[in-house]
């Protein structure tokens, strides 16, 4: 029990026993007590002062190491090559990760590095490493957003005047031509660099995902290491980099509680669902000076702050907020703890015909979890059974040996490729990608496991930059769509090392949908429409598509005894209503792009249900044919019948000519000028990027040209407009 100071004075006044050491040591411990008080303001106040500009760091459940210095990292270990990564899918974080084992051929020892869990400040230090050389693989996703990880590094850049002279840099970027803001975080961060001081050691690179980005990558990188050996004056060793990068342990025997059964990121995160708060949220900042500087960067937070934190924060405080304090803060469950929600509803839309399309509802009561209408719903699913088993059987190993995989580089803050230790199956099954192309690094990698001679050389002809090699494996792998199965069935002398295997593969990812129900109508459950995907490949394979295969098959009845699950998180959209009911509005969404209006429309009737005005709701959709896929066409029947929604439908396979909304667009530009030009109101696209959307684009300016009598250039400029405004808004998918 401490003790006031006036009280001690009076005790030793009563009583003379106490000896001069006993008050000496009171005295102590008095002072010892006061210095640390003030110690303790002192810095509380030198933290208030700090003027850094970044905003709070995101929870990471992962590998996240607890220092976030890169440079200290490099200067112990002797590197020069740090290579940063923006990944939504993991493939920025796979070409990453080779462009920093190359690095080793070049004398530059590298290291990857997740911006995320950097303090991106240190870049100015970079120049103090002789030979120093950041590079930047950056993936650029919906209208033109960085990706989830570098999105407080593209916000700081952004608002930084940091001097970079010195620094060494080159980026290269990953997108898709079919959208119209085609690898622009990458260009941001390209041309901000330049302007900050840095000096560009290489040209941009970008790479196209709806052409073959994987080419894109190896013709950038065949030119940008002779310009980096240029640039440094130094020469390729010509070592070979085929280099493990982790080390495997079996586990013969080990505690059943302590292995991983695929889960994300905590071990038994699936079994003990348990929401990030926001106090584990804050409290697990690396950096205490960044959550004083995002609450004095960010006005409404400022505002907020000593109130309870709480998740049922209303909808108009979550859209002032900055994208990266809603995607750090804002969801009780996230990608690294998702949720584990039961199935609810699966039944079929189509109502004949060979193809399948499924109404699915997630349960989210209890959970804490809340959706904006527009939001995705992110999906981890799991890989076919008969495909690893597969696996298994060509390699002759047993699925449910326990290992674990380390990394060999001590430093690098990624110790697992995934979570260990788990046995092959789980990782087979849960971690990796074993459905999608194998790129050229693995099939190099292939190789050495491969006796036959003539398939020997197949692969070095496919893992070679010649002409011919990239077009033997556009053909045989990409074209007839092999994946690492049908790889290892066609090449019979092909018997890599499963663990090795394991190493190479990429993560498998979770699936985003549209989510295609309101959480003002349906507070605690969350619906998606999905396509069950199915096709025949060139070589006579059927491939399925991992998620939706899987979500198939998860059809609940009154009989189960346990409820059907699914690991689920929400990830925040753009794709927003407008703020004003009264505003009118246009939804374009063939097939499964109508999930997210059928939200909307919901909404909507909500609202004119509580006697709010509402504008025209005004959809069009597009389907093969009426008697087969014309999805919730009674319930869009009914919001017509109740004047809640205005619909146009092409059936493009009803007559002998085929009919696709775009058509009907075009016949009725009068309409759509009355509400994007004359009521200042909404259009919104949603569904595939490659020709309906961009078809929309171009009839959207020529209504706008025509109706508005305006001059192409014109035209363009109101569209751009109406973009930036948020009034022209498109959720498309390649």
């Amino acid at each position: 029990m401490e003790v006031e100071p006036e009280v001690a004075a009076e005790q030793l006044k009563e009583e003379p026993m106490f000896g001069v050491l006993d008050i000496t040591l009171l005295l102590v411990l008095l002072g010892l007590g006061g210095w640390w008080l003030l110690k303790s303001r002192r810095q509380a106040e030198d933290t208030s002062s700090t003027t850094k500009s970044y905003s709070i760091q995101p929870t990471n459940l992962g590998t996240q190491s607890t220092d976030s210095s890169f440079i200290k990292k490099l200067k112990s270990s002797g590197r020069s090559l740090v290579v940063f990564y923006g990944s939504q899918t993991g493939t920025a974080e796979e070409f990453a990760g080779r462009l920093a084992k190359e690095g080793i051929r070049y004398r530059l020892k590298g290291m990857v590095a997740d911006p995320e869990e950097c303090d991106m400040e240190e870049l100015t230090n970079l120049k103090d490493i002789n030979n120093s050389l950041a590079v930047f693989c950056l993936a650029t996703y919906g209208e033109g957003d960085p990706t989830d990880n570098a999105m407080e590094f593209y916000e700081w850049l952004q608002n930084s005047d940091t001097d970079f002279s010195g620094l060494n840099y080159s980026v290269f970027g990953l997108g898709n031509k079919t959208y119209e803001h085609y690898n622009e975080v990458a260009k941001y961060v390209d041309k901000r660099l330049e302007e900050l001081g840095a000096s560009r050691v290489f040209e941009l690179g970008l790479g196209d995902d709806d052409a073959n980005i994987e080419d894109d990558f190896i013709t950038w990188k065949d030119k940008f290491w002779p310009a980096v050996c240029e640039h440094f004056g130094i020469e390729a060793t010509g070592e070979d980099v085929s280099v493990r990068q982790y080390r495997l342990t079996e586990h013969p025997e080990v505690a059943a509680d302590r292995i991983y059964t695929g889960e994300v990121a905590r071990l038994h995160s699936l079994r003990n669902q348990r929401a990030t708060s926001w106090s584990r949220a804050v409290a697990s900042q690396s950096k205490a000076s960044r959550l004083g500087l995002a609450l004095r960067n960010t006005r409404w937070f400022e505002s907020s702050w000593g109130k309870k934190f709480s998740h049922e924060i209303s909808a108009s405080v979550w859209d002032q907020c900055p994208p990266s304090i809603v995607m750090h803060l804002g969801r009780p469950f996230d990608a690294k703890n998702p949720f584990l929600a039961p199935i609810k509803v699966n039944r079929e839309l189509h109502k004949c015909g060979d193809r399948s399309c499924m109404h699915i509802e997630f349960d989210i009561e209890g959970s804490k979890m809340r959706y904006d209408t527009g939001d995705h719903l992110a999906v981890y699913p799991i890989n076919n059974e008969e495909l690893v088993n597969k696996i298994g059987e060509l390699l002759g190993v047993d699925l449910d040996t326990v290992i674990t995989l380390t990394n060999t580089d001590e430093d690098s803050s990624k110790k697992h490729p995934f979570p260990c230790p788990c046995s092959y199956r789980t990782a087979l099954t849960h971690y990796l990608d074993i459905t999608s192309n194998p790129r050229t690094h693995i099939i190099k990698e292939l190789i050495d496991y491969t006796k036959d001679p003539q398939e020997q050389e197949k692969l070095r002809t496919m893992a070679s930059t010649s002409p011919e090699g990239k077009q033997l494996y556009n053909q045989w792998v990409i074209q007839d769509n092999r994946n690492i199965v049908h790889i290892l069935e066609d090449l019979k002398s092909c018997k890599p090392a499963l663990d090795h295997l394991c190493e190479l593969l990429p993560r498998l990812q979770a699936r985003y949908y549209s989510i295609s129900s309101s959480p003002k109508v349906y507070p605690t459950t969350v619906h998606i429409t999905a396509v069950l995907v199915e096709y025949d490949t060139p070589t006579g394979r059927t491939n399925k598509g991992v998620a939706t295969s899987w979500l198939a098959k998860k059809n609940p009845s009154k009989t189960d005894s346990l409820p059907l699950t699914a690991p689920i998180y929400i990830r925040r959209s753009q794709f927003r209503l407008p703020t004003r009911p009264q505003t009118p509005i246009i939804m374009i969404g063939p097939g499964t792009g109508l999930a997210p209006f059928r939200g909307f429309i919901q909404e909507r009737d909500q609202l004119k249900e509580e006697g709010k005005p509402v504008g025209d709701t005004i959809l069009y959709f597009g389907c093969r044919k009426k008697a087969e896929d014309f999805i919730y066409e009674e319930e869009l029947n009914e919001y017509v019948k109740k004047d809640v929604l205005t619909m146009h439908v092409a059936f493009s396979r009803d007559q002998g000519h085929k009919v696709y909304v775009t058509h009907l667009l075009d016949k009725n530009m009068d309409e759509i000028w009355k509400v994007i030009g004359e009521n200042n109101g909404h259009l919104y696209v949603c569904g595939d990027a490659r020709n309906m959307a961009r078809d929309v684009h171009n009839i959207v300016l020529k209504v706008v040209q025509t109706k508005g009598s305006m001059t192409e250039s014109q035209a363009l400029a109101y569209v751009k407009k109406m973009e930036a405004q948020k009034r022209y808004s498109a959720d498309v998918w390649s």
